[in-house]
């Protein structure tokens, strides 16, 4: 277990939410405390859009956990996404003698190249993924194999640079938190919440946000295809709204009220608002599952598109596998099977990598900041440097601490000339004594 914690944030569109947790040797992650705020328009569509207001609300964030904690956060892991984030590939070919063993070495060689990548007008922000071909044939262990050449396929999650300077501008130099590391969103909410058939046999994995749906398409156990489309539940929220009520009673109708594949009666489907005590106009029930189903129908051909953009149509076996807070939408599991004409299954952080708060781990809308835990190696919790007592200072005896200056004055060296100060005696002790105060100064 380890002797501090992590800690993770989660920049969303609707809410930010933050966790700190420990993991032990086999990365089973105990939750040690938890937040989640609105965030205020200040993040649209996964990109920090108000970067001092972000900044006050990462904060806040901070501020709070430090608070239930009873401990200081030096550093957060914080997830990148956005509308702009997606994969490419990246190929690198080394060419070999017809004997020659491929090392450790050789796949060092070909990993800096790829770290080393530069994509056009856009930041690579992770190396997701890798397959390899020898002498054109897949090997997924090529170490040890014979060959004239090995080439490595690399799977680059790539996106604008500003997504990771307003981050940095916002968490770092706003809200005065240092940032730990940036890791993929979508790709830290699959790792906690796909099993390792799932990405053998294939699959879909969905993560509807608020301002995002990212889509992260896995066959053979790898990454395929990434990406983010800019639309999410809050557009649906926008839809509702525009039936003559505000966001936040469109939420809440959303949330209690919609429905899709719905086959009940439209009989007394006209309800007045519950969640204000101001008298709101009535809404149909069927209308508002009709717009609910109208913005969709939009985010679902986008998917079928992408799904079918990656090639691997018709060959995932484990179908659709959906998470996050949008995803909550009741009946989009059967909604979604019928259009994409695959099963479809909810997800939420396995229950393997949480031993405790079981309503945290089941709820999808902390899918991937739980998973941000797992990608997290360095200690966060800030750590108090005792500084040394007077009395320790003094029994120094003046001698000066490495990097400072010491208050106390320098011992007077002895005239070279003289016997004076003591004898031959005394300048040689004295002279040794300055010797390693001398190296105590470097």
């Amino acid at each position: 277990m380890q002797t501090g914690f992590i800690a993770a944030i989660d920049l969303g569109t609707s809410n930010i939410k933050a966790v700190v947790g420990k993991t032990n040797e086999n990365n089973v992650i105990s939750i040690l405390e938890h937040v989640v705020i609105p965030s205020d328009q200040s993040v649209r569509r996964g990109l920090v859009y108000n970067i001092e207001k972000t900044g006050g609300l990462v904060r806040k964030v901070v501020t709070l956990l430090e608070n239930k904690l009873g401990k200081k956060i030096a550093k957060v892991y914080v997830s990148i996404s956005g509308q702009s984030v997606h994969t490419e590939d990246f190929a690198e070919r080394e060419q070999l003698s017809s004997t020659e063993i491929i090392t450790e070495n050789v796949i060092r060689q070909l990993r800096q190249k790829a770290d080393d990548y530069v994509p056009k007008d856009y930041r690579l922000y992770s190396v997701a993924d890798v397959e390899y071909f020898v002498d054109d044939k897949p090997e997924r262990n090529p170490v040890g194999v014979t060959c004239s050449q090995i080439e490595g396929v690399y799977k680059m999650v790539v996106g604008r640079p500003n997504i990771a300077i307003n981050i940095q501008k916002s968490v770092k130099d706003r809200a005065g938190v240092d940032i730990a590391g940036l890791i993929i969103g979508p790709l830290a909410a699959a790792h906690i919440a796909l099993n390792e058939d799932e990405k053998e046999l294939g699959c879909a994995f969905i993560d509807f946000g608020a301002g995002t749906t990212s889509l992260s398409i896995f066959k053979g156990g790898k990454l395929r295809k990434m990406v983010v489309l800019p639309f999410g539940g809050q557009n649906i929220t926008k839809d509702i709204s525009a039936l003559n009520f505000t966001e936040s009673d469109a939420e809440q109708y959303k949330i209690k009220f919609g429905k899709l594949m719905s086959k009940e009666s439209t009989k007394q489907n006209n309800l007045t608002s519950p969640f204000s005590s101001k008298a709101k106009p009535d809404i149909d029930m069927e209308e508002l599952n009709k717009v609910i189903e109208m913005r969709l129908d939009e985010i679902t051909i986008n998917i079928k598109e992408q799904i079918h953009n990656s090639g691997y149509e018709g060959e995932l076996g484990s179908g659709i596998i959906i998470t996050g807070g949008a995803s909550q939408l009741k009946n989009l599991d059967l909604y979604l099977s019928e259009k994409l004409k695959m099963p479809v299954r909810k997800a939420s952080a396995k229950k393997m990598y949480i031993n405790n708060y079981p309503d945290l781990a089941n709820d999808p809308s902390l899918t991937q900041v739980l998973g941000l835990l797992m990608f997290g190696k360095d200690d966060c919790e800030e750590v108090e440097i005792e500084q040394p007592t007077q009395e320790e200072l003094d029994e120094k005896d003046g001698k000066n601490q490495p990097g400072k200056k010491s208050n106390k004055p320098n011992k007077a060296k002895p005239n070279k000339n003289s016997d004076s100060q003591g004898g031959i005696k005394n300048r040689f002790t004295d002279f040794f004594n300055t010797l390693f105060d001398d190296e105590g100064d470097e």
